[in-house]
């Protein structure tokens, strides 16, 4: 795993429960005050998204894929986007400081209008932050899942989130570029009949050098095969031609 995207995923997955925690108990308030006669579909659709919110990422931070993970991110965002653009609805351009002896009527009496206002714009900003931390951390999860693909882990979207590496390391190596030094190489084979593969030339670290151009011989293909475990890729050359698979 990647230490530094573990400890990524975790500091926003703490912002995302602090904001959600704010907003719930906000509802739970006017659920108190307000149900069962009066605002009681905006307020139980404001219980309801932080309750499941919270609940799925203390979940998901036990055990998650790329792929759920994907998945909620994407129907969050959009229940967080629909809470946001309802209580600016109901809000609109009020000014909260305008408002002096006002009041709103609950099931027991009345609510200072102006306090209520505060409480509305503080879960209007919330939600709206909320749904921009959900599209970020999206792209985010998209952005490096197809990475690591690329570096060598077709299933990464059904692998372990923990596995992804974050932006300039390689998946599967805790750290990244271990020492800052080359990597090391045990033994590998490749398709049958093949020499076992010996590591790229040309890689410092765990990166390919500038200009590094692989020199075919005649008559030979040149395979090329993802490194696993972190590992820079492989290559050989076999004599004939080999066909993918």
């Amino acid at each position: 795993m990647t230490q530094l995207f573990r400890a990524m995923r975790l500091y926003g997955n703490i912002v995302l429960l602090l904001l959600s925690a704010t907003v719930l108990g906000i509802a739970a308030y006017w659920a108190s005050i307000f149900l069962p006669n009066i605002r009681h579909d905006y307020s139980i659709f404001s219980l309801i998204i932080p309750s499941l919110t919270i609940v799925i990422i203390l979940i998901g931070i036990q055990w998650s894929t790329p792929r759920t993970e994907a998945f909620f991110l994407f129907v969050f965002g959009v229940l967080w986007l629909a809470q946001a653009a309802w209580t600016t609805d109901i809000i609109g351009n009020i000014q909260c400081d305008a408002l002096t002896d006002q009041q709103i009527p609950t099931k027991s009496g009345s609510l200072s209008e102006r306090s209520w206002c505060y409480e509305m714009r503080v879960v209007q900003a919330f939600s709206w932050m909320i749904f921009c931390l959900y599209a970020i951390f999206l792209w985010i999860l998209i952005s490096l899942t197809a990475r690591a693909k690329a570096l060598g882990r077709p299933y990464a979207w059904a692998e372990p989130i923990v596995e992804l590496p974050w932006f300039g390391q390689w998946p599967g190596y805790e750290g990244g570029y271990p020492n800052g030094g080359a990597m090391p190489y045990p033994g590998a084979y490749g398709y049958p009949g093949m020499m076992p593969m010996q590591p790229m030339p040309g890689y410092v670290g765990s990166q390919i050098q500038p200009g590094y151009v692989v020199q075919q011989n005649p008559g030979h293909s040149v395979v090329i095969q993802p490194g696993v475990n972190g590992q820079p890729p492989t290559v050989t050359q076999v004599p004939g031609t080999v066909s993918s698979v």
